[in-house]
């Protein structure tokens, strides 16, 4: 707790900033209505079913396996979303199955959790997909080696299955008619980005909506890429999208050059890309219109010039596929990808890191609660399974929410199971439950975790007929679980409560400093796609890094306060690639090229920031000379350098 001065002088006690972050609701977020009629359908339909046939438990298992799907849905591209829900599914069903085969063995169960707690956690390092794949792997074992579950072995896993299918049956009936609606959008809100970054360029909002841009080209590529990997070469839509969301990137790149010159561009030419937008969502063709100013300078003629490119690719109806510049590469056959992610996971020491901190935990949990009589004691794994996913989030806050979350929904189930005998009316209350899980996920873990929390137990009570007994022991349980998890996963785990970007921000410096020896190589221009790849590249880094802040902040002191220490050089680094950029711009643009001993200076002054991030826990105040041309092309990006390497951290 902190104390805060009230207005007459008196201190009051309060909670610290990092819990009320956690604690208050995500702003901006409305109520995702289609998901919350899903979600009850998918839920309270097979309890209607269960009891209809007088299989309450079958029912039950079925609801289970739904609300995996429920919570998994969150992709926005249709086969993005089948693979989301589909494939967890079959993790999930060999989970129970293994469950179900060390129900009831003692220390047998403890061994055999723990392992699939190492397969879960390695598994979670890989991906999204993976990650929650891992997730209903470990979760569903833990289920099936606590609960009671049906004869003969394979009934739980084949209901299981079935719940998250549902789901997905019901997530692609509007299927036929959005096919290619979210890669669509996806391109059009792309542009609308790009316009809102020119418009922002040369006044104070223009980083954020360079962030802005760099993450709606990430969903844009993603989503037409997954897409493509199946598809390249037969899809003329995903062809002509492709296109469309490559011509987008010179806009992005001609930014920064009239950003650091501190020009600002004439209302006319953001108009002229939201209409771009406008024709990417409408998916028009024919003749562009473009009414725009004359250019006067080497920064407005690089946007300009992008500017009508992009407008003939986006109005063309059928671009060429053998001419489509794909900035990211043609994805790999699914057999090298498989093979590389395995041969990186077995070789990567933070994956086997995750994987023995969630083992380590899942074995004490289980080991816990077999020596001392815990009554439905897999609540403890469960909740440790849930709050140590290092994906979602601070560990540490994390727990503590959980805590609340649980309280919270507790205080909802209580009531229900007190009052709601076992029957028919467990559908309409499933109903109502249900429908609280979309619509509270997006407010955040606290609040995912108090809806949640009654559909799980109303859920459990149809298996083991505990009523309102189950509340106390599960909100004990829950504790036990986040006790676990603070101790051996986090307190014991140095790397968990240290900073720990300034390896990932020192990489993305090396790298910034070798694209900067690319992009000005003597007598040659540089292949402008290997150019515009690295900086994506570049940019994807950063942007891990500024996710990995985001969860550092979140953490108590010292954590996050050191973590706030470091965010100004995260975001001055970022400015160093956009002058990067808007240097190489200029040149292609009629600038002269910057002399080789500059480029070498500079070149030299990124690995030598490189090797002080690396070595410091703390930044420590660095001078940078950079003797140059005040005139020339690379002024703005020896500013910038030097700003960097002059950033010192706070004194505590």
């Amino acid at each position: 707790m902190t104390e805060a001065e009230t207005g007459d002088g008196r201190r009051r006690v309060a909670p610290p900033p990092w819990l009320l972050s956690g604690l208050r609701p995500q702003p901006s977020t409305p109520v995702p209505w289609a998901a919350v009629l899903r979600a009850s359908v998918a839920l309270a339909t097979p309890l209607a079913v269960g009891f209809a046939l007088d299989r309450p438990a079958y029912g039950a298992l079925v609801s289970m396996g739904a609300l995996s799907g429920v919570i998994g849905d969150t992709a926005d591209a249709y086969r993005m979303r089948i693979l989301n829900i589909a494939v967890p599914q079959l993790f999930g069903a060999l989970g129970v199955m293994l469950g179900t085969l060390v129900y009831g063995t003692g220390w047998a169960a403890v061994v055999a959790l723990t392992l699939v707690g190492l397969v879960s956690g390695m598994m979670s390092t890989i991906g999204a997909v993976a990650s929650v794949s891992g997730l209903l792997l470990l979760l569903n074992a833990i289920v099936g080696a606590g609960l009671p579950l049906p004869e003969p072995w394979w009934v739980a896993p084949l209901l299981l299955t079935v719940g998250g299918l549902f789901v997905l049956a019901l997530t692609l009936l509007a299927w036929p008619l959005r096919r290619a609606l979210p890669e669509r959008v996806a391109v059009a809100n792309t542009y609308l980005a790009a316009a809102d970054l020119l418009a922002a360029a040369g006044g104070p909002g223009y980083e954020e909506q360079r962030q802005a841009v760099t993450q709606s080209l990430n969903t844009s590529y993603d989503l037409i890429l997954a897409r493509r990997a199946r598809y390249h070469g037969r899809n003329s839509a995903m062809v002509r999208l492709l296109a469309q969301l490559n011509v987008v990137i010179p806009l992005v790149e001609a930014a920064p050059a009239v950003h650091v010159r501190r020009i600002t561009l004439p209302d006319e030419i953001p108009a002229a890309v939201r209409e771009l937008a406008v024709a990417v969502e409408e998916s028009r063709t024919g003749r562009p219109e473009l009414v725009l100013p004359a250019p006067d300078s080497p920064a407005t003629r690089a946007v300009d010039s992008a500017l009508r490119h992009a407008a003939v690719v986006v109005h063309k109806a059928d671009p060429d596929p053998y001419n489509v510049d794909d900035r990211l590469g043609r994805p790999a056959a699914l057999g090298a990808r498989i093979r590389r992610t395995t041969r990186d996971v077995l070789f990567s020491g933070a994956s086997w890191r995750y994987g023995l901190r969630l083992a380590l935990c899942i074995g004490l949990a289980q080991a816990l609660t077999s020596l001392i009589p815990v009554p439905r004691s897999y609540w403890v794994a469960l909740t440790v399974t849930f709050v140590l996913k290092p994906d979602f989030g601070s560990v540490f806050s994390r727990a503590v929410l959980r805590s609340v979350g649980t309280a919270a929904g507790l205080v909802i189930a209580a009531p229900v199971l007190a009052a709601v005998p076992i029957g028919w009316w467990d559908v309409p209350v499933m109903v109502v439950l249900a429908a609280l899980i979309p619509a509270l996920t997006a407010k955040g873990y606290a609040f995912q975790t108090a809806a949640i929390t009654p559909v799980i137990l109303l859920l459990s009570d149809l298996l083991n007929h505990q009523g309102f007994h189950l509340v106390w022991p599960r909100f004990l349980d829950s504790l036990i679980g986040c006790v676990i998890v603070l101790v051996a996963g986090y307190l014991l785990w140095p790397e968990s409560w240290h900073v720990r970007i300034g390896h990932r921000l020192a990489d993305a410096v090396t790298e910034i400093a070798g694209y900067v020896a690319y992009a000005f190589e003597p007598g040659s221009s540089g292949d402008r796609a290997e150019r515009v790849r690295a900086r994506r590249r570049i940019y994807r880094d950063l942007s891990v890094v500024r996710s990995e802040f985001q969860r550092a902040l979140t953490e108590p002191p010292p954590v996050g306060t050191r973590a706030a220490a470091w965010w100004p050089l995260v975001v001055a680094v970022e400015r160093i690639v956009d002058a990067t950029t808007a240097a190489r711009v200029r040149v292609n643009h009629g600038a002269p090229p910057p002399p080789r001993e500059e480029v070498a200076e500079i070149h030299r002054q990124l690995l030598e920031l490189a090797d002080g991030i690396r070595s410091s826990e703390v930044l420590v105040e660095v001078r940078a000379e950079l003797p140059g041309d005040e005139e020339g092309v690379l002024a703005p990006l020896r500013q910038e350098v030097a700003a960097a390497r002059a950033i010192a951290s706070p004194q505590p």
